[in-house]
């Protein structure tokens, strides 16, 4: 071996051992950034809260039905969705109220002989996530209001011509708002 061939092989191991030091000091500084990162969506739901009592679900609407639907909806959401267990008020360790105070139906669209083409329909809920103190679970805003509930609304459209009917657009919105309700469950980021 010659002198230049040697050369050439140190060169290369010295190159060789600064790209793994490189490499190393970039998986260290990548681990202890992504140190407060959490995996799986059981941490996105507080960890001291185990049950959930869902009274049944008091609607405001002269249509019947619209409040057990919704009860339905929210409890087998909470169930699929969140590490909670929906038990008895007597085991509960919060409630989560729910109140539908509006329904609303209206024409989008007509036809020559103002028959409705395109229909939309739209549910408003209130609701309200509080703990055996009365404290509230659910605060969307920087600054905490005393018993203040949280408003969602969903809306579901419907082409009666298609076939689509009052009901199966109630049915949607029923299952938009009961994730709307779940998701507002998660801890804030």
């Amino acid at each position: 071996m010659t002198s230049e061939q040697i050369d050439m092989i140190s060169k290369l191991n010295i190159l060789i051992r600064s790209s793994q030091r490189v490499s190393i000091i970039l998986c260290a500084i990548s681990i202890c950034g992504c140190q407060g990162y959490k995996l799986g969506s059981l941490d996105l739901y507080r960890p001291d809260i185990r049950t959930v009592y869902v009274p049944m679900i008091q609607s405001d609407s002269y249509r019947k039905g619209l409040g057990e639907q919704l009860t339905e909806a929210v409890v087998k959401e909470i169930e699929a969705k969140t590490p909670y267990k929906v038990v008895g008020r007597e085991k509960a360790d919060t409630i989560l109220e729910v109140r539908l105070v509006d329904e609303r139906k209206w024409v989008i669209a007509e036809d020559a002989y103002d028959q409705a083409r395109d229909v939309s329909t739209e549910l408003r809920a209130q609701i309200s996530w509080i703990d055996r103190q009365g404290q509230q679970l659910m605060q969307r805003s920087a600054t905490e209001l005393p018993n203040a509930s949280l408003e969602i609304v969903e809306s579901s459209g419907f082409v009666p011509e298609g076939g689509q009917s009052l009901v199966s657009a109630h049915q949607d919105a029923i299952q938009k708002l009961a994730k709307q309700i779940v998701a507002q469950m998660e801890l804030p980021w």
